[in-house]
Formats: C-alpha cells, structure tokens, sequence
C-alpha cells in the first residue's frame, strides 16, 4: 500500500500544480485621459518683413522717379 499512496499522492500533487498553472487573473485599470491645451508660438517676422520691404518699395519709387 505504501508505493500506491506515493503515487496516489505525487498524481494529486501534478493535478494540483496543473490546475493551478492554468488559473489566470488579468486586471486592467482604467484611467481618465486628461486634455492640456497646447501652446503654439508664431514667428510674425514674416508680416513685418512684407510690411517692411512695401514701406521701402514705395520710397525706392520715389527716388527712381526723382532720377
């Protein structure tokens, strides 16, 4: 009786070690997305570069026609 117990016992100890192998838990947490404003800074150097050249293009106009 001695070496079926063994066995009847080392059988019992794989099932339980199968079994629990193939128990999972997966928890997923959810979290609120949180929205930040974005902060965009525009070079104007462009407007004051036309707004420039159309000023001297009107003086450089001027003393052409007073060549």
């Amino acid at each position: 009786m001695g070496k079926i117990a063994g066995i009847r016992i080392l059988l019992a100890a794989v099932l339980v070690m199968l079994l629990t192998a193939c128990s999972t838990r997966h928890q997923v947490e959810i979290k609120p997305m949180e929205i930040k404003p974005i902060h965009i800074t525009i070079d104007v150097n462009i407007r004051v570069e036309k707004a420039l050249d159309d000023y001297f293009s009107d003086i450089d106009e001027l003393e052409d026609e007073m060549e």
